[in-house]
Protein backbone atom coordinates (compact mmCIF):
# COMPACT_ATOMS: atom_id res chain seq x y z
CA UNK A 1 0.00 0.00 0.00
CA UNK A 2 2.87 2.64 0.80
CA UNK A 3 4.54 2.05 -2.65
CA UNK A 4 1.09 2.78 -4.65
CA UNK A 5 0.70 6.04 -2.35
CA UNK A 6 4.22 6.80 -3.72
CA UNK A 7 3.35 5.99 -7.32
CA UNK A 8 -0.18 7.86 -7.01
CA UNK A 9 2.11 10.87 -5.16
CA UNK A 10 4.99 11.06 -7.86
CA UNK A 11 2.36 10.78 -10.43
CA UNK A 12 0.60 13.65 -9.33
CA UNK A 13 2.66 16.17 -7.70
CA UNK A 14 6.77 15.43 -8.66
CA UNK A 15 6.12 14.53 -12.85
CA UNK A 16 4.08 18.26 -13.74
CA UNK A 17 6.57 19.86 -11.83
CA UNK A 18 9.36 17.87 -13.87
CA UNK A 19 7.82 19.30 -16.92
CA UNK A 20 7.12 23.40 -16.10
CA UNK A 21 10.91 23.22 -15.32
CA UNK A 22 11.59 21.59 -18.68
CA UNK A 23 9.78 24.39 -20.63
CA UNK A 24 9.39 23.73 -24.43
CA UNK A 25 8.35 27.21 -24.52
CA UNK A 26 11.56 28.32 -24.26
CA UNK A 27 12.99 27.07 -27.31
CA UNK A 28 11.89 30.08 -29.20
CA UNK A 29 14.30 32.45 -27.23
CA UNK A 30 16.94 33.90 -29.37
CA UNK A 31 17.53 35.49 -32.60
CA UNK A 32 15.23 35.24 -35.88
CA UNK A 33 16.17 36.69 -39.23
CA UNK A 34 12.27 38.20 -41.00
CA UNK A 35 11.26 36.24 -43.88
CA UNK A 36 12.44 39.21 -46.54
CA UNK A 37 16.01 39.12 -44.32
CA UNK A 38 15.39 42.55 -43.62
CA UNK A 39 15.68 42.41 -39.65
CA UNK A 40 16.63 40.43 -36.77
CA UNK A 41 14.40 40.01 -33.80
CA UNK A 42 15.05 38.74 -30.45
CA UNK A 43 13.27 36.94 -28.80
CA UNK A 44 13.30 37.31 -24.97
CA UNK A 45 11.12 36.06 -22.13
CA UNK A 46 9.90 38.22 -19.15
CA UNK A 47 8.03 36.41 -16.30
CA UNK A 48 6.14 33.49 -18.39
CA UNK A 49 5.10 35.88 -21.45
CA UNK A 50 7.68 35.97 -24.55
CA UNK A 51 8.23 39.34 -26.81
CA UNK A 52 10.56 39.94 -29.04
CA UNK A 53 12.82 43.30 -30.60
CA UNK A 54 14.40 44.38 -33.52
CA UNK A 55 18.09 44.16 -32.92
CA UNK A 56 19.05 44.40 -36.36
CA UNK A 57 18.08 46.13 -39.81
CA UNK A 58 19.30 45.92 -42.87
CA UNK A 59 19.41 49.88 -43.51
CA UNK A 60 19.61 51.94 -39.48
CA UNK A 61 19.98 55.11 -41.37
CA UNK A 62 18.09 57.38 -44.69
CA UNK A 63 20.36 59.00 -47.40
CA UNK A 64 20.87 61.81 -44.76
CA UNK A 65 22.47 59.48 -42.45
CA UNK A 66 19.27 59.82 -40.00
CA UNK A 67 18.08 57.04 -38.24
CA UNK A 68 14.90 54.53 -39.83
CA UNK A 69 11.97 56.31 -37.92
CA UNK A 70 8.58 54.18 -36.77
CA UNK A 71 6.85 56.90 -39.11
CA UNK A 72 4.05 54.91 -39.72
CA UNK A 73 3.21 54.20 -36.23
CA UNK A 74 -0.42 55.40 -35.59
CA UNK A 75 0.74 57.05 -32.21
CA UNK A 76 2.27 60.33 -33.27
CA UNK A 77 4.61 60.66 -30.25
CA UNK A 78 5.92 56.81 -31.16
CA UNK A 79 7.06 57.98 -34.84
CA UNK A 80 10.07 59.76 -33.57
CA UNK A 81 11.25 56.71 -32.24
CA UNK A 82 13.84 54.32 -34.49
CA UNK A 83 12.97 51.24 -35.53
CA UNK A 84 15.91 49.82 -34.27
CA UNK A 85 14.98 48.71 -30.54
CA UNK A 86 11.09 48.68 -31.43
CA UNK A 87 9.39 45.98 -29.52
CA UNK A 88 7.66 44.15 -32.32
CA UNK A 89 5.98 41.05 -30.70
CA UNK A 90 4.67 41.08 -27.18
CA UNK A 91 2.22 39.20 -24.60
CA UNK A 92 2.79 35.29 -26.02
CA UNK A 93 2.34 32.55 -23.56
CA UNK A 94 2.78 29.13 -24.14
CA UNK A 95 0.54 26.54 -24.78
CA UNK A 96 0.24 22.67 -26.14
CA UNK A 97 3.33 23.40 -29.08
CA UNK A 98 2.54 27.02 -29.87
CA UNK A 99 2.69 30.62 -28.63
CA UNK A 100 -0.55 32.36 -27.98
CA UNK A 101 -2.15 35.67 -26.85
CA UNK A 102 0.38 37.78 -28.26
CA UNK A 103 0.45 40.43 -30.87
CA UNK A 104 2.76 41.27 -33.58
CA UNK A 105 3.41 44.98 -34.72
CA UNK A 106 3.89 45.88 -38.37
CA UNK A 107 6.31 49.02 -39.16
CA UNK A 108 5.98 48.85 -42.37
CA UNK A 109 2.19 49.89 -41.89
CA UNK A 110 1.98 50.50 -38.35
CA UNK A 111 -0.75 48.17 -37.55
CA UNK A 112 -0.84 45.58 -34.85
CA UNK A 113 -2.07 41.97 -35.30
CA UNK A 114 -3.29 39.06 -32.84
CA UNK A 115 -0.63 36.60 -33.70
CA UNK A 116 0.03 33.19 -33.10
CA UNK A 117 3.30 31.80 -33.79
CA UNK A 118 4.47 27.80 -34.01
CA UNK A 119 8.14 26.65 -33.78
CA UNK A 120 9.02 23.85 -37.09
CA UNK A 121 12.56 22.74 -36.19
CA UNK A 122 14.67 26.16 -37.21
CA UNK A 123 11.60 28.18 -38.90
CA UNK A 124 9.21 30.23 -36.54
CA UNK A 125 5.52 30.22 -38.08
CA UNK A 126 4.24 34.31 -37.27
CA UNK A 127 0.54 34.25 -38.31
CA UNK A 128 -0.98 37.75 -37.82
CA UNK A 129 -4.84 38.09 -38.07
CA UNK A 130 -7.85 40.10 -37.09
CA UNK A 131 -9.96 38.64 -35.34
CA UNK A 132 -9.68 34.80 -36.64
CA UNK A 133 -7.13 32.85 -37.45
CA UNK A 134 -8.13 32.26 -41.17
CA UNK A 135 -8.25 36.33 -41.75
CA UNK A 136 -4.26 36.59 -41.47
CA UNK A 137 -1.08 35.75 -43.21
CA UNK A 138 1.72 33.79 -42.28
CA UNK A 139 5.50 34.84 -42.47
CA UNK A 140 8.29 32.72 -41.91
CA UNK A 141 11.09 33.62 -39.65
CA UNK A 142 14.50 31.18 -39.61
CA UNK A 143 16.53 30.79 -36.69
CA UNK A 144 19.89 33.10 -36.76
CA UNK A 145 23.18 32.70 -35.69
Amino acid sequence: MKYLFLSFYSLVFLIPQAAAINNDGDEILGLWLTDDKRAKIEIYKVGEEYSGKIVWIYKTTDDNGNPILDDENPDEELRKKPILGLNLIKGFTYEKGKWVDGSVYDPDNGKTYDCVMKLKGNRLEVRGYIGFTMFGRTVVWTKAE
